[in-house]
């Protein structure tokens, strides 16, 4: 073959071989090693939102709090019942550090202006922290365990 013939096909792929490297990259495609077959990732170290949705019932009294979903920003669909339905005003969830952090307002039916202050237990599947009582300003360590069903 000619010399010049190959030293043009060398560089050629020396052409395709750079990118392919640079997209690659810019893909992010080199960025992680390739898990060992068989082995399976990592678990995440922090809890994510996604582990709130269910029905969390207080065992002092019955009270529930039903969290249906989370959003991305951290606002709760969720209600109350003691035994009866009574909305949230507000009703959301913060990352702070490794905790998730939950805050409850109700606005009725003599609640008004009581509030949750949980956080989530992951190693348990709890939610606990203080219960405040408005109307009688009072605090009250508690704690809600899902219902499983």
């Amino acid at each position: 073959m000619d010399n010049h013939f190959l030293k043009g096909r060398q560089g050629m792929q020396i052409s395709i071989v750079r990118t392919l490297a640079s997209l690659a990259l810019a893909l992010n495609i080199l960025a992680e090693p390739v898990a060992a077959q068989g082995t399976a990732p990592h678990p995440p170290s922090e809890p994510t939102f996604g582990a709130l949705p269910g029905r969390w019932v207080r065992p002092d009294g019955g009270y529930v709090i039903t969290i249906k979903s989370v959003d991305a920003g951290g606002k709760l669909d969720a209600a109350y019942a003691n035994p009866n339905p009574l909305p949230f005003s507000r009703a959301e969830a913060v990352r702070d550090g490794k905790t998730i952090r939950l805050f409850f307002e109700l606005r009725a039916g003599g609640y008004n202006g009581s509030t949750y202050t949980l956080s989530y237990d992951p190693a348990n599947d709890l939610l606990k922290g203080v219960y405040y009582q408005a109307v009688v300003q009072q605090k009250f360590d508690v704690h809600f365990t899902r219902v499983r069903q």
